[in-house]
């Protein structure tokens, strides 16, 4: 047994301890009590200017996410009365001339807009009291072009001053040494190319310079030191862009830096490439699973009404290759973020929208979701050139004044035509079946530990899993036909025949009648 399965194993005995009949008693309809005590979580994603606006500027901030800390997590999973997340990712925070903040100007500083540093260690401390992590997003390839090491790192270049310790704090090429493929500009008077793969804007730091590294790491440090559980790490193939290798190897020893500090640190990293890159990275940290994600991720694709099997293989040889890549790794799931396109524009029915989230949700890993994905909120670029239409204000429907960040072009007539505050009251809307597939998937441990199996049902429109943990075993089946109920024979599946309807989510109630499953059109179901 892998070394995962066998801490799974010991964790499930603590989890068996909570009930004499262990998951026989998925009869009950409330969640269990909530034991998460890993990194088996499902984290939610703020945008922070477009959020929460505790001030009247119209800019969201940390202050506006405390007061909205019972909307994520109140505490009590057994309430059903927040949306239940375990962990929420800030998208950088510090000192920056942008809305989005991806172009740090001081690591050390939170930016005005947002608030003040006691005000993160406020937002930590009720997070930690509910059991919820935070991590912060972290970009450390690139700088603003206005911080302080770029700006003495370019007058060093001016002046031919190697004596100056930033004269090598970011990359530069002279003219016959740029390379096809990665971005640059040039310092005037000299010649002296700097990279800047996302933006003339954004220099990209020299990671062969031992200082670069280590400050690298003691950004990292002071914010654990601060409290906080982990980081988002941006663009982590661009350390060295355009070799894989290089980067990986710096990825290893700075997490195992971090690590030294905090053991259980979470972490996550963004390498938007293929299966084969993103893999190469699992020695040191997660990645975020980008074939999961958009209009034509395997999820989207699946909920429309796409092969299932197709589906439930894809998870079960995508979580089977992670583990070989590191025993400890886990597949990170997710629909949409900042740099895409909002899911919810890529479907034509909510009910697909709903079926979608029941296939990443009740999957293996930790799965993310977008601030707004809950109410079933749009953005896309369209024909403009701004990732602002994707990190559009939320929909709060009370008298929070947050407002759409600077450039966005998104007309209103495009967007739902409800609110937060509307959807809570409605027991049918997209917020409130949002709670109760996150509780669903918090009820079993098994659905973010266990070991996937696909199942081939005969049929397109249904499919699902064998899930197997710490000597547990339970069946997740979905129905994505939109108009038909579909069954299945439990009795073709290897080992004892489930008996038991744990939990049902969709458009109706499945049964089992003898050995027989049936599911109603656009319905997920967890057997025992």
């Amino acid at each position: 047994m892998k070394l995962k399965r066998i801490v799974s194993a010991m964790l499930a005995a603590c989890f068996a301890l909570l009930s004499v009949c262990g998951f026989a008693s998925c009869k009950e309809t409330g969640p269990m009590v909530d034991q998460i005590d890993d990194n088996y979580r499902t984290f939610y994603q703020i945008f922070v200017g477009s959020f929460s606006d505790s001030n009247g500027d119209g800019i969201g901030d940390i202050r506006g996410i405390i007061n909205r800390l019972d909307y994520l997590n109140d505490g009590d999973v057994n309430s059903g009365k927040s949306l239940g997340v375990q962990g929420i990712w800030l998208s950088p925070i510090f000192s920056s001339p942008s809305y989005h903040k991806y172009d740090a100007t001081d690591y050390y500083e939170i930016d005005w807009r947002f608030g003040e540093e006691k005000d993160l260690k406020e937002l930590i401390e009720l997070c930690h009291e509910r059991n919820v992590k935070v991590i912060l997003d972290l970009a450390i390839n690139h700088t603003s072009n206005s911080h302080e090491w770029f700006l003495q790192f370019k007058e060093a270049r001016m002046k031919g001053d190697t004596s100056n310790k930033y004269y090598d704090y970011y990359s530069c090429v002279t003219t016959e040494e740029k390379v096809g493929g990665i971005s640059y500009q040039k310092i005037a008077g000299v010649d002296c190319w700097y990279e800047c793969n996302f933006s003339g804007s954004m220099p990209e730091l020299n990671f062969d310079n031992p200082e670069v590294r280590e400050e690298a790491l003691n950004i990292a440090k002071y914010y654990l030191d601060l409290g906080v559980d982990g980081f988002r790490f941006d663009a982590i193939k661009y350390i060295y862009f355009g070799d894989t290798e290089r980067s990986a190897d710096f990825w290893e020893e700075y997490m195992t830096e971090l690590r030294k500090i905090k053991p259980d640190i979470y972490c996550v990293g963004e390498c938007w490439s293929g299966e084969t890159e993103i893999l190469q990275y699992y020695g040191s940290m997660n990645c975020f699973n980008f074939a999961m994600s958009q209009a034509e991720g395997v999820a989207a694709t699946a909920a429309k009404g796409k092969s299932l099997y197709t589906f439930t293989k894809y998870v079960e040889a995508y979580q089977e290759k992670i583990e070989e890549a590191n025993p400890d790794g886990m597949v990170m799931s997710f629909l949409s973020n900042h740099d895409m396109d909002r899911i919810a524009g890529a479907f034509v029915t909510e009910n697909n929208m709903k079926m979608a989230a029941n296939l990443y949700l009740l999957a293996p890993g930790s799965p993310t979701i977008y601030y707004g994905e809950e109410i079933g909120m749009r953005g896309s670029r369209g024909g403009e050139n701004t990732d602002a239409n994707r990190r559009l204000a939320m929909l709060w429907g009370d008298d929070d004044l947050i407002k759409d960040p600077v450039g966005t072009t998104y007309s209103p007539d495009k967007q739902i035509q409800t609110t937060v505050a509307e959807q809570i009251e409605d027991e049918n809307s997209m917020y409130n079946y949002y709670c109760k597939l996150i509780a669903i998937r918090h009820k079993y441990p098994a659905i973010a530990r266990g070991d996937y199996t696909a199942v081939d049902c005969g049929d397109k429109n249904l499919g699902g899993f064998v899930v197997e943990y710490g000597g547990d075993r339970i069946g997740i089946f979905h129905n994505n036909s939109a108009t038909d109920s579909l069954s299945f024979d439990l009795s073709k599946l290897d080992g004892d025949t489930f008996k038991n309807i744990c939990d049902s989510i969709g458009t109706g109630e499945a049964t089992i009648k003898g050995t027989t499953l049936t599911l109603p059109p656009q319905t997920s179901v967890v057997v025992n």
